[in-house]
């Protein structure tokens, strides 16, 4: 393909934005008009994004579509994007939530609708410029302009204690950003004292010589900045004030993708620039992988608010990614892809479907609800079946992405995957009780005897992802075929030989791992 198709995606929604600001907001006809752009040009943007499905070669592992052009060519600085099966479906996630969230928005946002399609647009592109990004200074740049429409979309049309909740995200997200800037310029340095050439192109950087203290190091940062964005345990704070406060259309953003941008991360970056590093950290990002999906799930079963208890829920969620991505097997880490997919489909359906019901009743408390599937039997409907797919039931999404962490994870260490299973248990648990609590039973709020059901556009933006949901839980190869070589190129690239005092052993093959002390590691190799 000679077009340059990855650049027509990552910078067709900033196209609409001149025609946006170009309209005067003073009647809703002329509100909506700017709400038809955004949708359009999004929907422009999936169409052409399909492009890539029907191009792509399943059987070669390295990067496809490349564009690469000079940029700043004294600092070794280009334009250099190209897509892999690591990042195939991220990217096809992102074209298709970004129009779903702008028709939930058509009568969510009504104050300041330029703006927030503006940011919406320039948010859209900013994430896929972060997932085909392979000049580590060009992905700086997408990752960190990324923030200030994400910052505005909770800061404007948040909720009450959205200045604070928007402050906080800000600030751990640059904090991190910032550490792995020093540490990017520190990498890049070191490839210039072993080759001579200063570059910041990804592909070079692979297979930097360091020294340990400093892969470890640098390992550290990268790790520190993308845990936040995962977020993983005790990283996640920020998230809950995010989630509650920002509109519904923030919250599927936020959690459908800028979520994923941690586990990419790890996945792209902080694993194969720094192998030995990751090696290290392995068992402690295991350990706290666990205990996020434990925490994460029984700190969501005693939420009041059904909106905190979802953003909970992604803590728990997340936690099982980041565990398939460290056992470091085959059906370990594209069972982590394809659950950070998942999690987008059903976590930001949850989102919409609460919004639905905040838009009709102005508030999310369990208790004001109760035996609404009388009054919204289609809501309820779709509502269990999200339910479903979020808990992993099979012949739903949810059910292929956990299995297969599950599996990769007790073939390397029974303990971890027993307790990572209890945090399906949990899920089950804190999900269902909700669902009891909110829809079955009498009514006894007369508030509710009023609500009514899905209109034509709900459901229109809420079936594609119900399709989805089966989709993937009755025919995951369809999406797993996307990504099989190139996983198993990125645990080749990241399978590293035991440190000594600290050995990791890991073997592709056989899908095992074991953290032995020293004494131990001596005795095997005697």
């Amino acid at each position: 393909m000679t077009q340059p198709i990855l650049l027509y995606i990552t910078f067709l929604p900033l196209i609409a934005i001149p025609f946006i600001m170009a309209i005067p907001q003073k009647s809703d006809a002329l509100k909506d008009v700017i709400r038809w752009i955004a949708l359009m040009i999004s929907v422009v943007v999936f169409f052409v994004s399909l492009r890539l499905y029907f191009a792509f070669d399943p059987s070669n592992p390295g990067f496809q579509f490349v564009e690469h052009h000079e940029w700043i060519k004294k600092y070794g600085i280009s334009y250099f994007m190209g897509l892999d099966g690591l990042s195939f479906w991220l990217v096809m996630l992102t074209t298709f939530l970004t129009p779903v969230t702008i028709i939930s928005t058509w009568k969510a946002i009504t104050n300041r609708v330029k703006e927030f399609m503006v940011a919406m647009l320039v948010l859209e592109s900013a994430m896929l410029g972060t997932f085909l990004a392979l000049d580590l200074f060009l992905f700086y740049v997408f990752w960190e302009i990324m923030l200030i429409p994400m910052f505005l979309i909770i800061g404007v049309w948040g909720g009450e204690r959205r200045i604070y909740a928007a402050v906080k995200f800000f600030l751990y997200t640059a904090v991190g950003s910032l550490l792995m800037l020093v540490c990017i310029i520190g990498l890049v340095y070191f490839h210039k004292q072993s080759s001579g050439e200063i570059t910041f192109n990804l592909l070079s950087l692979y297979g930097t010589s360091l020294p340990r203290i400093y892969e470890i190091l640098f390992f550290a940062a990268f790790a520190l900045a993308f845990a936040i964005k995962v977020p993983m345990f005790p990283l996640h704070t920020w998230l809950p004030d995010a989630h509650v406060e920002a509109p519904t259309a923030g919250s599927v953003i936020l959690a459908g993708i800028l979520l994923k941008m941690g586990t990419y991360g790890f996945i792209r970056f902080a694993m194969p620039l720094f192998p030995e590093g990751s090696a290290y950290f392995t068992p402690l990002i295991i350990v706290l992988s666990i205990i996020g999906i434990i925490y994460g799930a029984l700190v969501a079963m005693v939420q009041p608010d059904i909106k905190k208890l979802v953003a909970y829920s992604s803590v728990s969620h997340l936690g099982y990614c980041m565990l398939g991505l460290y056992v470091l097997t085959g059906q370990g880490v594209e069972g982590s892809i394809l659950q950070m997919v998942n999690h987008g489909i059903s976590t930001g359906a949850l989102f919409l479907l609460v919004g639905v019901i905040y838009e009709r009743r102005h508030t999310r408390l369990i208790e004001e609800y109760g035996g609404i599937a009388r009054v919204m039997p289609v809501y309820s409907t779709i509502f269990l079946i999200v339910t479903l797919s979020s808990i992993g039931f099979p012949t739903t999404n949810g059910f292929v992405g956990e299995f297969l962490i599950l599996l990769g994870a007790f073939k390397v260490n029974k303990a971890a995957a027993v307790l990572a299973a209890s945090g399906v248990v949990l899920g089950a648990v804190y999900m269902l009780w909700m669902v009891q609590r909110v829809f079955y039973g009498e009514i006894k709020n007369p508030k509710n005897l009023l609500l009514k059901d899905l209109n034509l556009r709900e459901f229109a933006y809420l079936a594609p992802l119900i399709i989805l949901i089966f989709w993937i839980g009755l025919y995951p190869n369809f999406f797993l075929g996307k990504m099989h070589v190139s996983v198993e190129r990125f645990i080749r690239q990241v399978k590293v030989e035991a440190p000594a005092g600290h050995a990791i052993v890991r073997n592709i093959e056989g899908s095992r791992f074991t953290a032995l002390d020293l004494s131990r590691a001596k005795k095997q190799e005697r």
